[in-house]
């Protein structure tokens, strides 16, 4: 059996062997269904912590448009990115709204109208490869086309398993097979299908760094040659970035912001999207001053004051909460120019500790307040965070110097719309 350190080879024949499929696909679906506290929801298809229940009076009211190409939801467990996958697939009846694929209405409450799962056109993912374990790999695939006439049945399974590096593995069952192979066996099932949509919930959990590289290579070659809408489950931020064209960002059954993944990171609605987002500073603080000729705003937070650009609608006074990610957070050593260290938004602090990540170091720095500055005290009650890569950490000598200049560039502080969270 061929072991998953191998499945770098057999994800590049998917790849090679696509032909580009033209027809251009577009999804428009409005989700509402209300979940009583005294019910709980459960799949008719599958497990996940998302399905086996929902929150107490939980309600489900998602509106999303897709084109071609890769769509991740967004959010934490128990937000419904899976429930509005089986409402897609028509494992689960809405109460209210609408799901149009390609003009077609697969669901519309008010008419009535809600087609069975085999007539929509779908093909569904699960976290679990949800292989028949009494099939063979070829049986498993053939499963879904049951109906195609025989030699087309045939053709499409061959060609698919040629596709998917599988060929050779036709006649094994699921135990024989290794984590890699079941998962492109599963993504080879719904594919076979031939689906106007595809859905992906979580395809990657649990596996290995080399497997999941290999699943974005596949997914890479799906989004390229199938011009359908891919719906793609995923808590991986990452994942994400390296995926998706769009982002829809969940919490508590609706969809808090839409965009591509870098707007949505450098833009976040709200502080608990860059929560979500892994942004750790957030702030909030007051408006000091507005100044629309210079383009900027000064706002003072309960340790420093900050100047960011100018903020149409605010007046003095108001209470604003603002984040600025950790990779622009900049160090400025002491021994910098003047210039350097008079630069914009910059606060003095002391690396209180150090994590380190295969490719970067986090700093987490304690800020000095106007009161504490010069006088070597710190109440270590205030915490900013900085990310820079290990040869910058090396080059600046953090594991020595420890007290800093930090400054905040104006151009990456953001200040939420929605100050409600």
């Amino acid at each position: 059996m061929t072991s998953d350190k191998q499945e770098s080879s057999r994800s590049s024949l998917f790849t090679r062997h696509l032909s580009l499929v033209t027809v251009m696909a577009l999804l428009d679906f409005t989700i509402e269904k209300r979940f009583p506290a005294s019910r709980s929801a459960h799949s008719a298809v599958a497990q996940g912590g998302e399905r086996s229940r929902t929150a107490p009076g939980f309600e489900l009211d998602i509106r999303l448009s897709c084109e071609a190409g890769v769509t991740v939801l967004f959010g934490a467990s128990g937000s419904g990115k899976t429930l509005t996958l089986e409402a897609l697939a028509g494992f689960l009846r809405p109460d209210r709204g609408r799901i149009l694929l390609n003009n077609e209405i697969l669901f519309d409450a008010e008419s009535g109208v809600c087609f069975p799962p085999q007539r929509r056109g779908i093909g569904y993912v699960f976290q679990h490869d949800a292989l028949f374990p009494h099939m063979t790999l070829e049986q498993n695939l053939a499963f879904g086309i049951a109906r195609v006439p025989a030699l087309e049945r045939h053709r499409r399974v061959r060609d698919m398993m040629d596709r998917f590096g599988l060929a050779a593995l036709a006649t094994r069952r699921p135990h024989e097979l290794s984590g890699g192979q079941k998962q492109r066996a599963s993504i080879a099932r719904a594919l076979v299908t031939e689906p106007r949509l595809l859905l992906l919930d979580e395809p990657v959990r649990g596996m290995d760094y080399p497997l999941r590289q290999d699943f974005y290579e596949i997914l890479r070659g799906i989004r390229q040659s199938y011009r359908i809408p891919i719906l793609l489950v995923t808590h991986d931020v990452k994942e994400g970035f390296e995926l998706a064209a769009q982002m829809a960002v969940y919490e508590a059954g609706r969809i808090v912001q839409t965009g591509a993944p870098e707007e949505i990171f450098l833009h976040p609605r709200s502080a608990s999207v860059a929560r979500l987002l892994g942004i750790a500073n957030i702030f909030s603080g007051t408006v000091e001053e507005l100044d629309p000729m210079s383009d900027t705003t000064r706002i003072r937070t309960e340790m420093f004051p900050v100047t960011v650009p100018y903020l149409p609608g605010r007046l003095k006074g108001d209470q604003v909460s603002f984040c600025i990610p950790q990779e622009h957070v900049q160090l400025i050593a002491a021994s910098a120019s003047e210039s350097e260290r008079n630069r914009e938004n910059s606060i003095p602090a002391r690396v209180v500790e150090e994590i380190a990540t295969p490719g970067t170091m986090r700093l987490l720095l304690c800020i000095e307040s106007v009161a504490e500055r010069g006088t070597g005290l710190s109440n270590g009650s205030f915490q900013l965070e900085s990310e820079v890569t290990r040869a910058a950490y090396k080059k600046m000598g953090v594991a020595k110097q420890k007290d800093w200049l930090v400054a905040l560039p104006k151009a990456f502080i953001h200040v939420f719309s929605d100050q409600t969270n």
